[in-house]
């Protein structure tokens, strides 16, 4: 059976990247994968960290296009989640009904 390019990343992230991370109190997700191309989304305390763009380009990138020659890039996505921004939405919308 082979792995799915984004199954392969995930095994580089959770092997080679993940324990640096949490280390620091942070995670990294996929935010999408397409044309070669990786976007990621850190979170925890490495979310907004002045050293996020460092640490995408020294440690995520190289560790996952070292291990897979098909990811050619790996762009940091910063900014608010469409999950965080719904969330927010709907905590309003409830206290707007409650008045």
């Amino acid at each position: 059976m082979t792995l799915s390019i984004r199954e392969q990343i995930e095994k580089v992230l959770e092997k080679d990247v993940r324990p640096s991370l949490a280390e620091h109190q942070g995670d990294v997700v996929i935010v999408d994968y397409a044309d070669h191309i990786l976007r990621i989304r850190l979170t925890g305390q490495c979310s907004g960290c002045p050293s996020a763009q460092l640490t995408t380009e020294e440690l995520i990138s190289a560790k996952v296009r070292e291990a897979i020659e098909d990811v050619h890039d790996v762009i940091l996505v910063s900014g608010v989640s469409d999950t965080l921004i719904a969330q927010a939405k709907a905590i309003l919308r409830e206290r707007h009904t409650q008045r």
